[in-house]
This record gives structure tokens, C-alpha cells and sequence, in this order.
């Protein structure tokens, strides 16, 4: 039986992932285990699942109609472990996370680690990444993002708050170029950019109504990189448009000061991101939790700003 059940499992990873290798690579087996496992398959039903080329893969009549049956025998008896899975004292396995750099070392991953002293059958892979995941294409449990969420049927969401940010540089820097009090005379100044596929951010600073607007600031330095414009900004390169989150700990030690406070932007929100499944895993569940918990406080302005 168990031979059967694995030979549905990689055909369905065969189709999902639209091809044998890509396949492997997600179940961490060999090409040719993978073309077995399907031949295998296909000899058992009598019929052929896949017409295979050297190139290119594609399902047949009766592949479909197998496939589809298979996607949902699979959900129901991923549901069923589910449920069990929630009934349990202590979460176990191993836990797939995607998470932004600077806020995922920062804020995300102290988390994590803290879920993995309080569980110890609970296994925590955290990916530290600012490009844009697939979870259902990457198999994972859980990702954090900032910034609006697209609709999705297949994906659900928590808010874990709205992260706010803050300009500022170093005191070198206001020393030698004056501390702006106005944003006419942020003409005069230099900023350091967040710039993403060679395309640069604006600042989004409020106008006299409380509405963001986005300004541009002449730049001469660019980057993709929230912690590496931090360290910019302390090397006197510029102004830095920050999260409070990050800032808040340069503040602290002076080796950056905030300015035009009152333009402080509540700029993004705050996601948990996990595959919209009827009966959530322990160990997703605890997670987000936790995170709901702690990331609101850790993202809050604090006293220093």
C-alpha cells in the first residue's frame, strides 16, 4: 500500500513541478528513481499518465482525469493528518519558513529560535530572502512579507501589525550638512536609496493632510538592502529612510539621530503567509501564533524616537 501511496505522490510532484528533474529536486531523490516511480505507476493503472519527450512533458487523457483524483485524495488525507496533528501536545517536524533579511534576523528569527528551545521534536528551517517566494512552488509552511498582499484562494494570512518608518542620519553628517526641519529643504540633501531590479524607491512622506506623498531625493548611492543603507547612513553617506524597528537600535547608541520626526510614515503592513488549508498543522499554528504575539511590539516606535 505504501508503494502505492508514493507512486501518486511523485506523479503528483511530476505535474506540479512540469518536469522529472525539478521533481527530484523537490523530493530529494534522482531523476531516474523519479522516471521509476512513474513507469512503475503507470504499469500498475495499465494505462500511460504522461506522454514524455527529451524536452517536454504532458499529460494524457487519462493523466488528467487521474491526476485530479489524486490532488484530492491527497488534501483529504493531508486533512485528516492535520487534524490529528492539531490534537498534539507538542508540535514536531519540520517547519518551512521565508522570511525578509534584516527583519527576519532582527524580529522574526529570535522567534523562531525561541519556539525551538520550547519544542524540541520541532525542526526550524528559516530562509533569510527579500526576493518574492512561491510557497505552494517552494513547499513552504510559512513566510512573512511586508508590504500589501495580493488576493489569493489558496493562500491565507495573519496581520502582524504595521512597521513605521522614519528618516534620519548621522551626526556627522547634519554636522557637516545641516539638519533639515522642513521637507523643501530636503533638496539640499543626499539620500541613500532602496533601489530593486535597478528601479529606485521614493519616499512616501506625508503632506499637510497626513497623506503619504512620494518625494524623490537626489542619490548617490543605491542598494537592495534595508541593513546595508543603516550602515551607509552611519558611514555619513546620507540621509536613510528606515523602519523604526531597525532604527531604533542606531538611535540608541547615537550613531544615527532622527529628523523631521512628525513625518513619520506608517508605511506597510505586516504579514504572516501560509498554503489555505482546511486543518492547519501544529506546528504552523504555533508559529504564527507566536509571531502574532511578539512581532507587534517589536515593530512599535519606541520612547527613543
Amino acid at each position: 500500500m505504501r508503494e502505492k501511496l508514493d507512486g501518486v505522490v511523485t506523479f503528483v510532484q511530476v505535474v506540479e513541478a512540469g518536469s522529472f528533474a525539478q521533481a527530484a529536486e523537490r523530493m530529494h531523490l534522482t531523476r531516474s528513481a523519479v522516471g521509476k516511480a512513474i513507469t512503475r505507476l503507470e504499469t500498475r493503472l495499465g494505462v500511460r499518465l504522461l506522454h514524455r519527450t527529451t524536452r517536454t512533458q504532458t499529460l494524457t487523457t487519462e493523466g488528467h482525469a487521474y491526476y485530479a483524483r489524486c490532488v484530492r485524495a491527497l488534501a483529504e488525507l493531508e486533512s485528516v493528518e492535520a487534524a490529528f496533528d492539531t490534537s498534539r501536545v507538542e508540535p514536531e517536524g519540520r517547519l518551512r519558513v521565508s522570511v525578509p533579511e534584516a527583519f527576519g534576523h532582527l524580529c522574526v528569527a529570535p522567534v523562531l529560535l525561541g519556539l525551538a528551545h520550547q519544542y524540541p521534536k520541532l525542526q526550524i528551517d528559516i530562509s533569510f530572502t527579500d526576493r518574492f517566494t512561491d510557497l505552494i512552488e517552494e513547499g513552504l509552511d510559512l513566510v512573512v512579507r511586508i508590504g500589501e498582499l495580493r488576493d489569493s484562494s489558496v493562500l491565507a494570512a495573519r496581520h502582524l501589525g504595521a512597521q513605521h518608518i522614519m528618516i534620519a542620519a548621522s551626526p556627522d553628517y547634519l554636522a557637516k550638512h545641516g539638519t533639515p526641519t522642513r521637507i523643501e529643504e530636503l533638496d539640499d540633501h543626499v539620500a541613500i536609496a532602496y533601489s530593486r531590479a535597478g528601479a529606485i524607491a521614493p519616499w512616501d512622506v506625508p503632506d499637510s493632510s497626513g497623506k503619504p506623498q512620494p518625494i524623490r531625493i537626489r542619490s548617490q548611492v543605491s542598494m537592495d538592502d534595508i541593513q546595508a543603507i543603516a550602515a551607509a547612513a552611519i558611514d555619513g553617506h546620507g540621509l536613510a529612510w528606515l523602519p523604526c524597528w531597525l532604527l531604533t537600535r542606531y538611535v540608541k547608541s547615537g550613531a544615527l539621530v532622527p529628523v523631521l520626526n512628525r513625518y513619520r510614515v506608517r508605511s506597510q503592513n505586516v504579514y504572516a503567509v501560509w498554503p489555505n488549508v482546511r486543518h492547519l498543522r501544529a506546528k504552523t499554528r504555533v508559529a504564527i501564533d507566536a509571531l502574532k504575539a511578539q512581532i507587534p511590539a517589536m515593530i512599535e516606535p519606541t520612547d527613543v524616537l
